[in-house]
């Protein structure tokens, strides 16, 4: 009836049978298939890029994103699970690069920009048969069959359509302005972009001198000649393009005459700086203050050009004000290079000065630059310092760790470089974004306030435009004729066909085709070009909401019936990407937020806690790990680890742990079941109607009732860890409660209503059980579910991930059950913790059990005495009279306020009666002590209190639950101890030479002659408890096991009766 359990190749062997009855039977379409015409809920894989290789990151996304879509088909809903591949931009052409063997984008167009496309479009799934393999194995379910991509036309034409609606808003515009910007690409970057990629970095900084011009005033002083301004620089290779030095007018500012000579031969020169950062900076310099002034009184002050290289023509080399400027380091005083900064070209626009950028697109320094003319700039900021020292322009210069931006891709370091690009107006929908996000649910919420919410609040216009070749074209054609100068912007095929002079029927919307089309301008008749850029690969994937449905031109009523997404999930650094980009479109094209539930995924780590890298040689192979232990495995591991956002300690170590766990139990008690039932043939199909009675039986149908209500709720709130973990601690109530104390029901000979009862219960809950937790570990659940039920009934459906979530019926919960029998498990639990404490095992009787709570049903105090293996349990005792208290300070609380005082503390504490003091704290008193006057007051917040068994007594305690065991051991009880460990030595060989559960045996033992007496006198309860039809003392055998018997040695051996 029911197919032997067994594992022949473990639980990764078990998965790849179970993997292939799902292909053979296509209950994945049948999956996606399920709750059609029924109401939508909406998830959006974030595309990955399949040009390189999955790592274990990529399988803590797919098995988060993989369980809230299966939970939601089980609750109804219909669930549309496109796959996607985000398949253009930098990452696609680096790898090119690379393979190629050139660098930069010269190399790149003498090798031929049509020959470098099309190696990219050929690249783009190089890898994509270990992501469908990975993805497979990991079992995420996901439509790969019918994914969106990127580069294919009908993507890349949505995308035209959101650029042309932003245009017709207004919120695409062309201009010129500072940007990070990456000198081995050779292209700007977006501000979205560059906050994923920076480091920690050593750079050498310097303090410039600028020498005041003289004949100036502050205020109405005269500045004395002689005078410099001293601005400090993470940047020196930007001092040749100086033009301004920015105070803020409201900060204090000194002049200072400093000695920079010796006591012997003083060497005065006069600084201007900001008061409070005059020790900082000038350290061990002598100096003295001349005056003091406000920062407004500088503006206009102007001084020589530090370094002789650009010719300048307008307004430069004076002091201006800027909000900005802090006091948090340097000297209170920046120094404006307008071509390589945000801040300082926003800045010397206000006060109208000049620009000049020395700097050529490579990042290396121009001709007129003559010392360093073709170096890279950042090569040369030591050779700058030693020019500036030798010119007498250099105060000091020091290495200093600060956090600088690298490009995302190729991790050059980046530069901040004036441009013509392509914007969208982002920081015209501020507001509006940080209301959608608003809307949001993030797990964790901080995100949204902080993180994320802080980026929005500060969003800037997102350079969209990429001189780069192999992305979506930007749409927009301009008029050749410079006195015209129209401007369009393309959003379909069909009015590109249209307004075009030579665009192919076949035309592919990528460089350089796109390029070779022209319009004619509808205002001077002149021709039209299409400019030069491609766009950042974010705005395709945060276009994949409508662009996967290639909306508005098809389905629009999907697209519609999708959006916004019910649920989304990625990494930390997503929020830098794509949350930023789906928020950013979804704002700007339709008004709301294209998702209303993210969970956000902390880092996977090594199993020491250390991020996993290269150089470490500590990284998980992700195919390794599935093939070692298994996907059920992995995702339980990712589930209950800890809380998604957190960073996950991963290793093939405490995956094999956390499959000892859970996993294990659960496959445990579906073998357990599987055993007996078989035996006995048991069908439960025919026991539809029958009511259980049996208390235990009610206790854990109600417990399964609670954990289908509440498992439900969690999944609802996305609270997967919680929902995991209230899985895993019902299935070791199951097995370590339920089981363990209901075994002997199952080994009756005779099928009796209490058997039945036990069946019927077992199987309900198995059933169950494995529905709940069949999101979770999808392969364990389903072959328990093909063995259990559609071994027996063909109308079932033929796959667990074809049924619905299992009814909740309130009817079956006892919450008073629930709790007398949790309490009873607690204090079972703590009475085999304080045996623990004192090393006796549970098969060694004890007299007597005492417990602080007042109440326990007999019923229930039966079962602790049982399984407890005491005499006589005592209720309402007084733990103090059997128990001695360890007092200590908590030094991280008393140690703050009292350091010095602690050894004094301490020898306090230990005056005191231990346990009066104890109580006094427990009971939220506080007890005073007094050192050198100074009282100190003792409480529950800082004292540890321990408590530990009298001699004789073993003690546990959990919250206000305190149990103590009396472990003094008569003879009597030595006695019956010997017999139950004899009982339990017997079992396990039984279990080691493979004898089937029924099987009649002999059983023989030698060699001590105490033991073999104290057998004799409890022969038959030993022949009962191991179906031993007689037993031999001290016969000659070869195969006696030697054994120890709580400090006995005794020869045991079995065989079965044929």
């Amino acid at each position: 009836m029911y197919k032997k359990v067994e594992l022949k190749d473990g639980f990764v062997g078990m998965e790849r049978e179970v993997a292939e009855n799902w292909k053979k039977k296509d209950i994945i379409k049948k999956n996606f298939d399920m709750n059609k015409g029924k109401r939508y809920f909406t998830f959006y894989d974030g595309p990955p890029t399949a040009n390189g290789k999955p790592h274990v990151g990529h399988i803590e996304t797919r098995v988060m994103k993989d369980i809230i879509p299966r939970y939601k088909v089980m609750k109804g809903y219909q669930v549309i699970r496109k796959a996607g591949w985000d398949t253009h931009g930098l990452p696609v052409e680096l790898e090119i690069e690379k393979k190629l063997g050139i660098s930069g984008k010269q190399q790149i167009e003498e090798y031929g920009v049509e020959k470098f496309v099309k190696e990219c479009k050929e690249s783009v799934f190089t890898y994509v048969h270990m992501w469908e393999e990975m993805t497979n194995k990991v079992g995420y379910w996901v439509d790969m069959e019918h994914p969106y991509v990127t580069y294919h036309n009908d993507y890349i034409e949505s995308v035209w359509w959101a650029l042309s609606q932003l245009w017709k808003k207004g919120l695409l515009y062309e201009g010129h302005k500072v940007m990070p910007y990456c000198p081995r690409c050779g292209t700007a970057l977006s501000s979205h972009e560059v906050a994923q990629g920076y480091k920690d970095v050593k750079d050498l900084t310097c303090v410039a001198k600028f020498k005041v011009l003289d004949g100036q005033n502050i205020g109405n002083e005269a500045i004395e000649p002689n005078t410099y301004i001293l601005a400090w620089t993470t940047t020196p290779w930007t001092l040749p393009s100086n033009l301004a030095l920015c105070v803020n007018k409201s900060y204090t500012y000194a002049e200072i005459k400093a000695n920079i000579g010796t006591d012997e031969e003083p060497v005065y020169e006069n600084y201007i700086l900001a008061k409070d950062l005059i020790e900082s900076v000038l350290r061990e310099t002598p100096y003295e203050i001349v005056k003091e002034f406000k920062g407004e009184e500088l503006l206009g002050v102007k001084y020589e050009q530090l370094m002789p290289f650009a010719k300048i023509e307008g307004k430069a080399f004076e002091v201006i004000h800027g909000d900005y400027v802090t006091l948090t380091d340097g000297t209170g005083i920046v120094h404006i290079a307008p071509a390589y900064g945000e801040d300082d070209s926003l800045v010397a626009k206000q006060n109208g000065i000049t620009f000049v950028n020395l700097v050529d697109k490579t990042g290396k320094f121009v001709p007129e630059v003559e010392p360093w003319a073709g170096r890279f700039v950042r090569d040369c900021n030591e050779d700058i310092c030693k020019w500036l020292a030798d010119e007498n322009k250099l105060f000091s210069k020091e290495k200093h760790m600060h956090s600088y931006p690298h490009c995302w891709r190729c991790d050059t370091p980046l530069l901040y470089y004036p441009k013509e690009s392509w914007f969208v107006a982002m920081s015209k929908l501020r507001d509006e974004l940080v209301a959608n996000n608003n809307k949001v649910n993030w797990y964790p919420d901080t995100i949204r306030t902080g993180r994320f919410g802080k980026f929005l609040e500060n969003v800037i216009d997102w350079g969209i435009s990429r001189d780069r070749y192999w992305g979506t074209p930007l749409p927009i054609w301009t008029c050749e004729d410079e006195n015209c100068g129209h401007q369009e912007c393309i959003g379909s095929i069909a009015e590109l066909k249209e307004k075009a002079i030579d665009c192919p029927d076949d035309i592919e919307l990528h460089k350089p085709y796109i390029d070779n089309v022209h319009l004619k301008c509808p205002k001077c008749g002149k021709e039209m070009k299409r400019a030069k850029e491609v766009i950042d690969c974010w705005f395709d994937s945060g276009s994949m909401p409508f662009a996967q449905w290639h909306y508005p031109f098809e389905n629009k009523e999907m697209f519609e019936n999708n959006f916004p997404a019910g649920f989304i999930s990625e990494a930390i650094d997503q929020t830098r990407g794509w949350f930023y980009t789906l928020t950013a479109l979804g704002t700007a094209l339709f008004g709301k937020t294209p998702f209303e539930n993210c969970i956000v995924l902390g880092h996977v780590l090594d199993e020491h806690g250390q991020k996993m890298s290269k150089s470490k040689k500590n990284g998980v192979d992700p195919m390794v790990l599935l093939d070692s232990v298994g996907a059920d495995a992995t995702r339980w591991h990712f589930y209950t680890c800890s809380a998604p956002w957190l960073p996950t300690r991963l290793g093939l170590n405490n995956v094999q742990e956390t499959q000892r766990g859970f996993l294990s139990t659960l496959w445990n008690v579906y073998s357990f079941y599987v055993l007996y039932a078989e035996i006995d043939q048991f069908n439960p199909l025919k026991y539809n109607d029958f009511k259980v009675t049996n208390v235990m039986d009610k206790w854990i149908i109600s417990k399964l009732n609670t954990l289908v209500k509440e498992v439900d709720d969690k999944l609802d709130k996305y609270d997967i860890t919680s929902a995991a973990l209230q899985i895993e601690s019902f299935t070791d109530e199951l097995s370590n409660w339920y089981v363990r104390r209901n075994r002997e029901r199952f080994w009756s000979q005779e099928l009796t209503d209490d058997k039945i009862g036990a069946y019927v219960t077992l199987y309900k809950v198995l059933v169950t059980l494995c529905k709940v937790a069949a999101p979770f570990v999808p392969f364990m659940t389903e072959e328990i579910y093909q063995n259990l039920v559609v071994g027996l009934d063909e109308k079932t459906p033929e796959s667990i991930h074809l049924c619905l979530w299992p009814e909740y019926d309130e009817t079956a919960v006892d919450k008073k059950l629930e709790q007398e029998m949790d309490l009873a498990y607690t204090i079972v639990k703590l009475g085999r913790s304080a045996r623990n404490s004192v090393n006796i095992k549970n098969r060694q009787p004890l007299s007597e059990m005492l417990i602080s709570v007042n109440t326990l049903p007999e019923y229930y105090s039966d079962i602790v005495k049982e399984e407890l293996n005491v005499k006589k349990v005592e209720l309402g005792a007084e733990m103090s009279d059997y128990v001695n208290f360890e007092i200590k300070p908590n030094l991280p609380v008393l140690g703050k306020e009292y350091g010095k005082l602690i050894p004094r503390i301490k020898q306090e504490i230990a005056k005191k009666n231990q346990m009066d003091l104890a109580n006094t704290v427990k009971n939220g008193g506080v007890e005073y002590i007094e050192i050198d006057d100074t009282q100190i007051a003792l409480n529950s917040e800082n004292l540890l209190i321990t408590m530990n068994g009298k001699d004789g007594f073993a003690f546990a305690g959990e919250g206000e639950i305190g149990v103590v065991l009396d472990t003094h051991i008569t003879q009597e009880l030595k006695e019956e101890g010997y017999v139950r460990e004899v009982l339990s030595k017997v079992q396990n060989m039984r279990k080691d030479k493979g004898f089937e559960v029924l099987d009649k045996i002999n059983l023989y033992v030698s060699g001590n002659e105490m033991l073999e007496n104290v057998i004799k006198q409890n022969a038959e309860l030993i022949k009962h408890d191991t179906l031993a039809l007689d037993i031999v003392y001290d016969a000659e055998r070869a195969d006696y096991t030697e054994t120890n018997i709580n400090g006995e040695d005794l020869k045991i051996d079995v065989e079965v009766i044929k």
